[in-house]
């Protein structure tokens, strides 16, 4: 018989983990092990000019250090191109998926001849250009189609969410110039074919949970339900990362990593072992959330 619940956690290995990372691992872990699920391991690995070498096993080492084992053996999406291009194919014959030819300086200077500032944080609405042909450019990236209408979901956490992908985003890429296969459209792959049915993630993602849904709804997939984790914040003010100074996680001491992560999550301290912390944060979370309604 299958498993009702499957989750997942998916670090990209652009070096170890650190504390904001474990924060959702940890929540993941805990909403599969919570509702009798399964959890698994996807390294996001399609990015590889900025992969470390090595990252990948000291993740899973890390992990491991902390009590948070998968129940299966962990899936790196480097070994997975055909998957997304038969997904490409699938919405390029469908008419959802098309070539671009745009760079990011064509694209900044059809907005700013249509009048547009910049929005969301700077990333730029692609203005559709290329939607009705290449006009005699070469074609560098696959874009989605995305259709008229604002998508709206329910995260566990954040409650009624809703974005116009179309105004806020506007067509977005599948395959990047370089070749390299989109964020968006392998996660999306990826979740449904590993059977992901809850998508537990950190609060900085939530922004691509639209252009997901969108995607999964073009492809035909189920779409999982989604809960998005706070954010542990950097002395700047922004999201913990390399970038601001996030230090690699010191797993020498796993329970007082764990206490810090759960914490965050506004679970109480624990003293005992990790195996026994691991067993009353799952009660905790079982009250808190409960996907399943049992």
């Amino acid at each position: 018989m299958a498993c009702a619940y499957v989750g997942r956690f998916a670090p990209s290995p652009t070096g170890p983990l650190h504390a904001g990372s474990l924060v959702a691992a940890l929540a993941s872990w805990l909403d599969a092990r919570a509702h009798g699920g399964r959890w698994l391991v996807r390294i996001e690995d399609v990015d590889q000019p900025r992969c470390v070498p090595g990252a990948d096993r000291l993740i899973l080492r890390q992990l491991a250090d902390c009590g948070l084992l998968p129940d299966a053996q962990p899936l790196w999406q480097s070994t997975r191109s055909a998957l997304y291009q038969a997904a490409l194919d699938d919405l390029a014959s469908a008419g959802r998926a098309y070539p671009c030819g745009c760079s990011r300086k064509d694209i900044e200077q059809a907005l700013a001849a249509r009048g547009r500032p910049r929005e969301r944080h700077g990333e730029l609405v692609y203005p559709g250009t290329c939607r009705t042909g290449l006009h005699g450019r070469e074609p560098r990236a696959w874009r989605f189609r995305v259709e008229p209408g604002v998508v709206r979901w329910t995260d566990r956490r954040l409650g009624a969410q809703q974005q116009d992908v179309e105004a806020e985003v506007g067509d977005f890429v599948l395959r990047r110039a370089d070749g390299l296969w989109a964020y968006q459209l392998a996660v999306v792959v990826d979740d449904a074919q590993q059977g992901i049915t809850q998508v537990v993630r950190g609060e900085d993602l939530a922004d691509n949970t639209a252009r997901q849904i969108h995607l999964q709804q073009a492809l035909r997939l189920p779409t999982p339900g989604y809960l998005h984790t706070p954010l542990v914040l950097g002395s700047d003010g922004e999201k913990l990362s390399k970038q601001n100074g996030a230090q690699p996680l010191d797993t020498s001491e796993p329970l007082a990593a764990l206490n810090q992560a759960a914490a965050v999550l506004g679970l109480a301290a624990h003293g005992g072992s990790v195996a026994e912390a691991l067993a009353a944060w799952q009660r905790q979370w079982r009250d808190s959330y409960n996907p399943a309604g049992d």
